[in-house]
């Protein structure tokens, strides 16, 4: 009972990775065949988790993997640069790593460096100091995004590019960057690239009819793990760490936690810190409303700081979909009980929620994305 079995906040390691055995599968079978996969996902539903496992998998068949946050950059140049950092690690002699970059960046001069990270480590750093224009950004894109064909013939091995938050390329430049990377990548065979994001809406709206990426490869949509799955996972990780369990905790969990496979983590975890810290070898019903009640008065700042920060229609419309599931919100029955207003302000103060990544559509229904603030106006609002 050293270490806790449950994982969150972090990329879920194999032994932690719960069933997506399907869209595994998937996945590392386009990627491996050069496709261009468009994952799209909910918040907390897994889909970092599944990119790393995908990508080890690939790792271990021989593909080069290149593994970056689009919204990790603050400007399109950062992201470039950060791009062909990636890349460049791929190749481990910093000296033919410089000499080969700047064979193939011919727009600007390339800086190759070893610098020291907040860490302590010394990390290769690239950077474009001379790209200073929009020109320069866009010539210095189309070479960049060339780089992954070329070492995939340099080296003569697959490689897999995973540009995970892809929707964020939206704030650097326009469409400029969905058309330059669509014009690249589709003559790329032996590269496979997956765009992963975490805003549904505007992934969505990237693959329309009138955007660069319409029908340009597979797309995937990942949903919630079932519930006869995870229920069983997460009592035998108890079990396993040797922590008994009362006869239906697990599924307990995964319906406090919302079937959300980071809040259902966090939940299992944090009861699991709690017993180990108690000296006890079993976890109740009650010890997991007890380790619930811990985090919503540790969240309670947070989430009051939220609540304050709404309008009053949007508290109003946030209770609502709380109090009745998601379901009916337009109702005159529901927008009477709750004193919604008219259906176009409950409209409104749903699309504001759903803005602010505090609710999403569930397909007929709207759900709060964080199980803890759920639980929170629920037992603290009025």
């Amino acid at each position: 009972m050293d270490q806790n079995p449950f994982v969150y906040g972090e990329i879920v390691t194999l032994p932690a990775f719960v069933d997506r055995a399907d869209e595994l599968d998937r996945l590392v079978g386009d990627l491996g065949a050069g496709q261009k996969v468009f994952l799209i996902s909910p918040r907390r539903y897994g889909k970092s988790s599944l990119i790393r496992q995908a990508l080890g998998t690939l790792a271990r068949y021989g593909a080069l993997t290149i593994d970056i946050t689009v919204s990790s950059y603050s400007s399109y140049a950062a992201f470039l640069e950060g791009y062909a950092r990636a890349l460049l690690q791929a190749e481990t002699r910093i000296d033919r790593a410089r000499a080969w970059l700047r064979e193939a960046i011919q727009s600007v001069r390339p800086e190759v460096r070893y610098e020291v990270a907040p860490t302590g480590e010394s990390q290769l750093a690239v950077s474009f100091p001379v790209a200073a224009t929009g020109r320069d950004v866009s010539r210095l894109a189309a070479e960049v995004f060339r780089l992954p064909q070329d070492i995939a013939r340099t080296r003569r091995r697959k490689v897999v590019v995973a540009l995970d938050e892809f929707q964020a390329v939206g704030a650097f430049d326009g469409g400029s960057v969905e058309h330059a990377l669509r014009a690249t990548i589709q003559r790329q065979r032996d590269v496979g690239y997956v765009f992963a994001g975490s805003e549904p809406t505007l992934m969505e709206r990237m693959l329309g009819p009138r955007r660069p990426f319409y029908k340009a490869g597979p797309v995937m949509r990942l949903g919630k793990i079932p519930e006869s799955v995870f229920a069983p996972f997460v009592e035998t990780r108890f079990r396993r760490s040797g922590m008994r369990t009362e006869p239906g905790l697990g599924a307990a969990i995964v319906e406090l936690a919302g079937n959300l496979p980071y809040d259902v983590q966090r939940l299992a975890h944090e009861a699991w810190d709690d017993a180990r810290a108690a000296g006890r070898r079993k976890v109740t019903a009650d010890d997991l409303h007890a380790t619930l009640g811990r985090l919503l008065a540790e969240q309670g700042p947070l989430f009051d700081g939220i609540w304050q920060r709404l309008t009053l229609p949007q508290r109003s419309a946030l209770r609502a979909v709380v109090l009745q599931e998601g379901r009916e919100l337009l109702s005159a029955d529901t927008r009477v009980r709750y004193r919604l207003g008219g259906a176009s302000s409950v409209q409104a103060a749903l699309a504001a929620l759903v803005r602010t990544d505090l609710v999403m559509r569930e397909d007929t229904r709207y759900a709060v994305i964080d199980s803890l603030l759920r639980e929170w106006v629920a037992r603290k609002t009025f």
